[in-house]
């Protein structure tokens, strides 16, 4: 199973310029509390990771400190250089990474490292939890035929 039949397609990105009150509506607006920051690349989607941006790391790094966010940009906050997962990359790969990293959520890059989605430990979850779901179906249909059997 590759990362690409996984992750979520539709993201939410900001450029390095979005003023962080503008990236805290956006989260809002959208409901998510993650942000690939992007480097626009003309006839793509998206564009090119360059950055996170975590609801957390607003909280934690200006909220919590007192600082204007008004005054500062998602440049000024993302982590820079975000570990990402190739949509071809094996599952296995991407959770090793994602562990490694201490992360929750990975973008997911495609042709010349553009953009195509974000993989989260919450997409993982669903997908593991569909596979139990057909094992265990799996024995109870096995018991139920054994039973017809006898």
């Amino acid at each position: 199973m590759n990362v690409g039949s996984i992750c979520k397609h539709q993201v939410v990105t900001i450029t390095p310029g979005t003023d962080l009150v503008a990236a805290a509506e956006r989260m809002r607006e959208q409901h998510v509390g993650f942000l690939v920051v992007v480097e626009p690349e003309p006839n793509t989607p998206y564009g090119r990771p360059v950055g996170v941006l975590t609801d957390r790391d607003i909280v934690v790094s200006v909220v919590a400190r007192g600082a204007d966010p008004k005054q500062l940009t998602a440049a000024d906050l993302m982590k820079q250089y975000p570990a990402v997962a190739d949509e071809s990359d094996a599952l296995e790969q991407a959770l090793r990474t994602m562990r490694r990293m201490g992360v929750r959520r990975l973008p997911v890059v495609g042709v010349a490292g553009m953009l195509t989605g974000v993989l989260a430990l919450d997409d993982v979850l669903d997908v593991v939890a569909g596979e139990i779901g057909d094992l265990s179906g799996t024995v109870r249909n096995e018991q139920r035929i054994e039973n017809q059997l006898r």
